[in-house]
């Protein structure tokens, strides 16, 4: 089913970009009900299954993978507009509004723990409980530092 997901983006994606603006304007328009109903529908069936022991269990993983993607988004962001020589706003803000995490992260995490659930069931647990706790406190905690972060942009 998730693969299936994976094949709607990239087909969203690719025919976003084929048509003409007013086109898709017209389009996204008519699906958006649509498109809104169901988003809600694929994440309530996502986190579903979630066991919420995982979230409070994965403490020190979910800090781990918080503070390293942090720094990873920062310090990309950073190098990238070094290396095209980017302003100095775009250098030191960039990073912090990459921080909060999508839906998309949780199609990928329902991936990897299909995957993991035969041979390793207990590291999709852990995989599980990580990604979910991290998609929860970054949705609050990124959300307000990648606003701030355009704020203090200009």
């Amino acid at each position: 089913v998730l693969n299936f997901m994976l094949i709607g983006m990239a087909f969203s994606a690719t025919f976003a970009n084929m048509i003409s603006e007013e086109r898709l304007k017209e389009v996204m328009s008519a699906v958006s009900p649509i498109l809104d109903i169901s988003m809600i529908i694929v994440i309530l069936n996502l986190g579903a299954p979630l066991d919420y022991h995982l979230i409070l269990g994965a403490g020190l993983f979910t800090a781990i993978y918080i503070i390293s993607r942090a720094i990873g988004k920062y310090s990309g962001a950073f190098l990238g507009a070094s290396i095209t020589n980017s302003p100095q706003t775009v250098k030191k803000y960039l990073g912090f509004t990459l921080l909060p995490h999508s839906g998309v992260s949780l199609v990928f995490t329902g991936i990897a723990v299909s995957t993991l659930a035969g041979p390793a069931p207990e590291c999709a647990k852990i995989v599980q409980g990580t990604i979910a706790a991290a998609a929860v406190i970054n949705e609050v905690i990124a959300v307000i530092i990648a606003k701030k972060a355009f704020e203090w942009s200009g």
